[in-house]
């Protein structure tokens, strides 16, 4: 636990890069639109319990493992953001199936550290252009949804992205208690 607390904290961190297409602001609202390349992720996923209930449990091991609970004890670092995969219902509200996933940081993407939770698995993503909308403070899902509900409005019926599911990102380590930057991500659709 210490570990985890320590590298998150002070390890080391990177911000995943990205390539910025554009920068828009429509009806007062500012968003991005970004192109992130593939990659490895450390994920852990989590049916029947509600986003609330579960994403501390979900990001709490994955920190761990990053921090050295893995099979070579090796304290990486930390890749931001986290990302919490979600699927919402018709009525906005998320379904109680999300994955959470952190990039594996840039110096052990071609090998990174074998899991020593079963539950955690490292995946090969592939890369997305995403929609993504900033804002602070500390996120649940009634803001998550708030926001992803303003960037539906903003982009419009017609943007092309998939509607069922979209990412919640969080920049920060998780006891940051001020100046936190959270986003929502909308998967652009591929032509």
């Amino acid at each position: 636990m210490f570990g985890m607390i320590k590298n998150s904290l002070f390890g080391n961190s990177e911000e995943t890069e990205y390539k910025l297409l554009s920068s828009e602001t429509k009806d007062g609202v500012s968003f991005e639109v970004r192109r992130y390349d593939p990659g490895k992720y450390a994920a852990v996923s989590s049916e029947g319990r509600t986003y609330d209930q579960v994403t501390g449990e979900l990001v709490r091991k994955l920190l761990m493992y990053i921090g050295g609970s893995n099979e070579q004890g090796e304290a990486m670092g930390i890749a931001f953001p986290i990302i919490i995969t979600v699927y919402p219902r018709n009525d906005g509200v998320f379904s109680r199936r999300l994955v959470v996933g952190i990039r594996i940081p840039s110096t052990y993407q071609i090998s990174p550290p074998t899991p020593s939770d079963s539950a955690i698995r490292i995946e090969e993503r592939p890369g997305m252009t995403v929609y993504a909308l900033q804002f602070s403070g500390f996120a649940a899902e009634s803001e998550y949804r708030a926001e992803a509900l303003r960037l539906t409005r903003t982009l419009g019926e017609t943007a092309p992205y998939q509607r069922k599911q979209f990412f919640c990102c969080s920049f920060n380590p998780p006891l940051k208690p001020y100046g936190r930057r959270n986003e929502v991500w909308f998967l652009q659709e591929e032509p």
